[in-house]
């Protein structure tokens, strides 16, 4: 990265180019208690200035109210020190020069000298024009320490007061005494002035940094919002599509079979009930499957319109993947040694599994597996299978005859700089929604990672 030069860091780190103008959060609560800070200070200054005046700091032949009303004058501008902050800048520092020329003794009370501090970190921390801001304190910063330096070359207290402390006679220290008094003059004034600079300018950074960070978290927001609703719309698309085969699948059953029917009722009415039942199971599994895939299709709107066709026609498809096609996936030959295990309660019950079914449980091992070849250190992973007919599989679940589950598990670690969007996983969730079934994902207690669905079989079986 370039190092800036030193024009250029004033400008970054005033902000003379920065497209931000600070204002409060809430300007009518911003701006009342401005006025109640400038109205305490009003009084603070008034009294601060008759015990000024009472303990013989100040000139006696200024009149007390005089003395009052300008104390009061010059802490009345900071009521409005946030709606005009450049405009109480210039009126205070006004204030403070002219007293400086007449009755030097006045504004160098506490109150006063904080009140043009205050006025001058307003400035900085609340200036909408930043340009403007510079000038009009670098004028004020000009004219204060012009002033003082007036003030040292004209007057004859430094003197006075080496003399009576007896510093001219016996010099304390290395340097001469009047050089070390304007020195510490100067010191302070620079701390002063450039304290109320740096706190303000680094108050009116932070604020623009949180401005930054606001707008950078509701655009990251309204990002992820739009690629979940992407992988949301894209799976529903997915299952749009298998929701086609399953009912071109089973209306050809019933075609068929209706046909068959149709021809053996005139010839043999007892043969004619085999293909009638076929219908009857077929139209009652597809009305089942169908009411699971429908409710996560009702919201895809224009994108299920413009996906159409993306098939080139269903006639020509083939049915998906299912169990059997399971272990092709733990088989694959790329570095990862998969073991792969099947449990079927009773025997043979994973061929009753219904398609849709099926094809979920096969796109949950997929997705699973290509997780872990992409995301993990692991170099072994298990894929179990589970399917599970007994009646004591179907307590608490109506209307289920039992379950089928794949879980898939690895035991490795999170693989450095390869973390992914996490969408596959919100098309998981949606597919395992449709089947009212459960998912349970995420790391281990003993380390490695699960994925793992349970589905419940419908008491038809396929």
């Amino acid at each position: 990265m370039p190092r800036l030069r030193a024009p250029e860091l004033i400008t970054e780190w005033f902000g003379l180019d920065a497209d931000f103008e600070r204002t409060p959060t809430d300007p009518a609560d911003a701006y009342r208690r401005d006025v109640w800070l400038g109205l305490v200070l009003v009084v603070l200054a008034v009294a601060g200035s008759e015990v000024a005046r009472s303990a013989g700091l100040l000139d006696e032949e200024t009149p007390p109210w005089l003395v009052a009303l300008l104390s009061a004058a010059g802490a009345l501008p900071l009521v409005v020190r946030r709606r005009y902050p450049l405009t109480v800048l210039a009126v205070a520092y006004t204030h403070f020069l002219v007293l400086g020329l007449t009755v030097p003794s006045i504004p160098m009370t506490v109150v006063l000298q904080a009140v043009y501090f205050v006025a001058l970190y307003s400035a900085v921390a609340w200036a909408r024009d930043r340009q403007a801001m510079v000038v009009v304190v670098g004028v004020c910063l000009l004219v204060m320490f012009t002033w003082l330096l007036w003030q040292l070359a004209v007057g004859s207290g430094l003197q006075q007061a080496a003399e009576s402390r007896g510093l001219l006679d016996d010099p304390p220290g290395y340097l001469d005494p009047i050089t070390a008094m304007v020195a510490h003059i100067w010191l302070v004034n620079m701390a002063y002035f450039l304290g109320a600079i740096a706190i303000g300018q680094v108050s009116w950074n932070a604020a623009r940094r949180r401005q930054q960070l606001a707008h950078q978290a509701a655009t990251i927001e309204r990002q992820s919002a739009e690629l979940q609703r992407r992988a949301v719309v894209t799976d529903r698309l997915r299952i749009a599509r298998e929701l086609h085969d399953v009912v071109a699948h089973h209306v050809s059953v019933i075609g068929i079979q209706a046909a068959a029917a149709r021809r053996l009722l005139a010839k043999d009415p007892v043969l004619a009930a085999e293909p009638l039942a076929t219908i009857e199971s077929a139209s009652r599994e597809a009305v089942t499957q169908m009411r699971g895939l429908v409710g996560t299709l009702r919201d895809t709107g224009s994108e299920t319109a413009s996906d159409g066709g993306s098939d080139g026609g269903s006639g020509a498809r083939s049915p998906g993947p299912g169990l059997t096609d399971i272990p092709a996936l733990a088989e694959a030959d790329d570095g990862l040694d998969v073991t792969f295990s099947l449990v079927a309660e009773p025997p043979g019950a994973d061929t009753e599994v219904p398609a849709p079914v099926a094809l979920s449980l096969y796109r949950t091992v997929q997705e699973g597996l290509a997780n872990v070849r992409k995301h993990s250190t692991a170099r072994t992973a298990s894929v179990t299978v589970r399917v599970d007919r007994r009646p004591e599989a179907s307590a608490g679940s109506a209307g289920s005859a039992g379950f089928a589950e794949v879980e898939v598990l690895d035991d490795g670690r999170t693989r450095p700089g390869s973390s992914g969007t996490g969408l596959g996983l919100v098309g998981l969730r949606e597919r395992v929604a449709a089947h009212h079934g459960v998912a349970e994902i995420g790391p281990r207690v003993t380390g490695g990672y699960r994925v793992r669905v349970r589905l419940p079989l419908p008491q038809d079986p396929a």
